[in-house]
């Protein structure tokens, strides 16, 4: 957390624990991460040399193995929706800065776990695990955010020597933007098409290292609430057959899986976020008095904390769910995760908000925790999808049943 904002008012509760999506692993995971969390002290001034140092931290802390399966260093057998669920909230009750720098890890890396042969699972798994590498995932464009069919980055085979299948290479060309981790990552999961006339079903996935030649990642992005973020450019960037990531013209497919594992964690991070908001208001309320009592004794005080508090529940359900879904091999986990992550970034929207407004004039002030949370929560309705994309994604699920 930044060095001027106050410590957490309170620990996370672990109630929820105690439900049955959960089981001894997940309440193993929290018993150790919920005190780890709370003793970090980082200063995020600069969010790029904050960014880099959590990393290091959850790495040395045995976090970053649960985005890595037990194969490549990591703490479980598969990659485990309850476990990042879990960190998710934890982190961003702490810290959304420590929130992104864990996520990140993971979908920067989830496609090599997913598809990746097992020479490039070798390669960067074990050192995204340890905190040494730095991951990325490049998919959105200019003119390609939520249609990522309309991608227009490229990838053509650059020489013939293609007899064996791995021996020739491919030429990147094109512009990647709002990429997370831009410019402090090591290897950038790149998508981008191999068959410019074929939609989505034309796209490929690569693995591009950082100091590839004809990369820039220079160009920063600066929002509203500061994390690393960048516009790529791809210039004849050469790089070899074998940083082809699953089939050609596979990386729709594969995209979309990596996101289906991180959508329900998204939702956690806005639930992590709600509860800090939420401590923070029955905080100040128990604290602030006027007209002769503390601000907690209003009625007024006491419906608004009741509906934060219900907002955060019902988030918390569905994203639970989702997760449980997902690590059970159900059927249907693509509209439950969109239910998840829509109802999730909005409730922890309105929770932000209301704990601000309690605040006061307290609560635009910069530096104050509620503050930072409320430029924090903004991102996360729009990226991995916005609300506008569950929508439609539950409403074409419902529709079909």
């Amino acid at each position: 957390m930044h060095v001027a904002t106050p410590p957490a008012p309170c620990p996370p509760s672990t109630a929820h624990l105690a439900l049955p999506f959960f089981e001894d692993a997940h309440r193993v995971l929290a018993e150790g991460l919920v005190p780890w969390a709370a003793a970090q002290e980082v200063d995020e001034t600069d969010d790029r040399a904050a960014c880099r140092d959590w990393v290091k931290r959850l790495g040395a802390g045995g976090w970053l193995r649960y985005c890595v399966p037990a194969d490549h260093g990591g703490a479980l057998p598969a990659l485990d929706s309850r476990a990042l669920v879990l960190l998710r909230e934890t982190l961003a009750y702490h810290s959304p800065l420590a929130d992104f720098a864990f996520a990140m890890q993971g979908l920067g890396s989830g496609a090599i776990t997913l598809a990746g042969s097992q020479a490039q699972q070798a390669h960067y798994l074990r050192g995204v695990a340890r905190g040494e590498l730095i991951a990325a995932f490049a998919l959105s464009e200019p003119d390609a955010g939520s249609d990522v069919g309309a991608m227009k980055t490229i990838a053509t085979r650059a020489n013939n020597i293609w007899t064996s299948g791995q021996n020739g290479s491919y030429s990147l060309t094109g512009t990647k933007t709002w990429i997370s981790n831009g410019g402090i990552a090591d290897f950038y999961c790149v998508f981008a098409k191999t068959e410019p006339a074929g939609g989505t079903r034309g796209i490929s996935a690569f693995i591009v290292d950082a100091n590839t030649p004809g990369l820039d990642d220079s160009r920063h992005i600066h929002v509203m609430a500061p994390h690393p973020l960048a516009t790529l450019q791809f210039t004849d960037c050469i790089v070899p057959a074998t940083a082809l990531l699953g089939e050609e013209n596979g990386g729709f497919k594969l995209a979309m899986r990596t996101l289906d594992i991180f959508r329900a964690s998204v939702a956690a991070a806005a639930l992590g976020m709600a509860r800090r908001a939420l401590a923070e208001a029955v905080h100040h309320a128990r604290q602030r008095r006027m007209f002769g009592q503390t601000l907690a004794d209003f009625q007024l005080t006491q419906a608004k904390i009741g509906e934060m508090a219900a907002l955060v529940d019902s988030a918390a359900l569905l994203t639970y769910r989702a997760a449980w879904l997902r690590d059970t091999g159900q059927a249907r986990v693509t509209s439950e995760a969109a239910m998840a992550k829509m109802t999730a970034t909005e409730n922890a929207q309105r929770v932000i908000d209301m704990a601000l407004q309690l605040h006061g004039g307290r609560g635009v002030e910069l530096g104050s925790k509620v503050e930072s949370l409320y430029r924090d929560i903004r991102s996360l309705r729009i990226y991995e999808g916005a609300t506008e994309v569950q929508q439609l994604i539950i409403g074409k699920a419902a529709l079909q049943e």
